[in-house]
């Protein structure tokens, strides 16, 4: 498989290169430049969770890493459930947070570390921008590497304390930068570094965000995961929380691959750039805004590229198959205490907004589908925010609570490209 640029300017190049050079010297996104197809009997086939990755992935990484590798990668890095939870007969949600962070990027992040690891031919260094959940999957994911070298950009005081103490307390080959800003100046900090040819030429450079196609890969394979568990043939709505849009990305991937999908909801928080492009036409990026749901805290979500590629820039074909809307703290916070009341289930502030997508498609639309929410993070991640909505206090998972007790580690440096670029060259 063959990866071309989003911007047309680069000449296309294998899946090493693409997971290694993560963003294309054009400065665009790479894409697939096929995307293979498969049909119903496949996605109703009794395959495990590793095996359904390995065929849906092993198109995309073929000439670089053999169907046996993959099989192996695959049965390393899915080692932990993804139950589908329905909270009634029409509304499922896919509990994506069972993986050694208790958050949905441990998926894409095991799957690009393992991937790394086969196809390292130097030592390299990873970068990493964050609003939360991101930094600490990737760390985790990438712990104790041999010459691989990870360095985390978050936004000060713009993550959960836990998030916060699960990618700062590893230390090792692990490096966090506390960063003067937002995640919007994390994440084009990063997207400069890349762009740097004198410092290119000085440290080899990945990145292990979203703008790098082997996070999108293993995504799409939840989609297809939960899609035959629906046993009664209905109709299958998926309400994604959304900030970079890598995770619909990856949904609009898995539909493209013969996924019978009826419609995608991109639920945001007030950071509400994609809803009003559906409406306008016009992507007007923005400063982010801080709210509790704050992974999803991004005022220029950079899959937005890929989006409007695989929709050749027509609105309208996107708005057939993906709608959204946005939402504010206060309608979260509702959303958290309303399905505590009426199903004594606790969902974090991401998985909250995901549910309110889905309950405005179904006032607009009617109810004859089966709606899954795909729930992102633990509840315990977002215990400060959600106890005192529910009045209660979470359960606590064993790992958090040891992360909680472990001391920080980060270095802190302004909002500019110039002290990133210091770091990485001293350090």
């Amino acid at each position: 498989m063959q990866y071309f640029s989003t911007k047309e300017r680069s000449a296309a190049v294998s899946f090493k290169e693409a997971l290694f050079k993560g963003l294309a010297p054009d400065g665009g996104l790479y894409l697939p430049e096929s995307i293979p197809e498969f049909d119903l009997d496949f996605f109703n086939s009794g395959l495990s969770y590793p095996e359904l990755a390995c065929e849906m992935i092993d198109p995309y990484v073929s000439g670089d890493i053999s169907t046996a590798e993959l099989a192996k990668i695959t049965k390393s890095a899915f080692t932990f459930d993804i139950p589908l939870i329905f909270l009634n007969d029409k509304l499922g949600v896919l509990e994506l947070f069972h993986g050694p962070t208790l958050a949905f990027k441990d998926f894409a992040a095991r799957f690009m570390a393992r991937c790394m690891e086969h196809l390292l031919y130097d030592e390299i260094t990873v970068l990493v921008a964050t609003s939360g959940d991101t930094g600490s999957a990737v760390a985790n994911g990438f712990f104790g590497l041999k010459d691989i070298r990870v360095v985390i950009l978050y936004p000060s005081k713009r993550v959960s304390p836990i998030q916060e103490k699960q990618l700062t307390t590893l230390g090792n080959n692990i490096s966090a930068l506390e960063v003067e800003g937002s995640f919007d100046d994390c994440q084009r900090m990063v997207k400069e570094a890349f762009l740097d040819e004198n410092l290119r030429e000085q440290r080899a450079l990945s990145s292990a965000n979203s703008i790098n196609i082997a996070r999108l890969l293993p995504q799409f394979v939840y989609y297809a995961w939960a899609w035959k568990q629906v046993s009664n043939g209905d109709s299958v709505v998926f309400s994604v929380p959304s900030g970079n849009f890598g995770n619909i990305n990856a949904g609009i991937l898995a539909k493209r691959m013969g996924l019978p999908v009826k419609k995608f909801i991109a639920a945001t928080n007030a950071n509400d750039v994609f809803p009003k492009y559906l409406q306008s036409g016009k992507i007007k990026p923005q400063p982010s805004k801080h709210t509790i749901s704050n992974a999803m805290d991004v005022g220029k979500p950079s899959n937005l590229d890929r989006i409007l590629k695989l929709y050749n820039q027509d609105v309208s074909a996107l708005q057939k198959e993906l709608t959204s809307w946005s939402f504010s703290d206060n309608e979260t916070r509702s959303s958290i205490h309303n399905t505590k009341d009426s199903f004594n289930y606790i969902i974090d502030p991401h998985t909250a907004v995901g549910l309110l997508g889905l309950n405005t498609y179904r006032r607009e639309n009617g109810t004859d589908f089966t709606g899954i929410v795909l729930a992102t993070a633990h509840p315990g991640k977002f215990a400060d925010v959600i106890e005192p909505i529910i009045s209660e206090k979470v359960p606590m998972p064993e790992r958090l609570q040891e992360s909680m007790s472990k001391e920080k580690h980060a270095t802190m440096i302004p909002n500019q490209y110039s002290s990133l670029k210091e770091y990485l060259l001293e350090t």
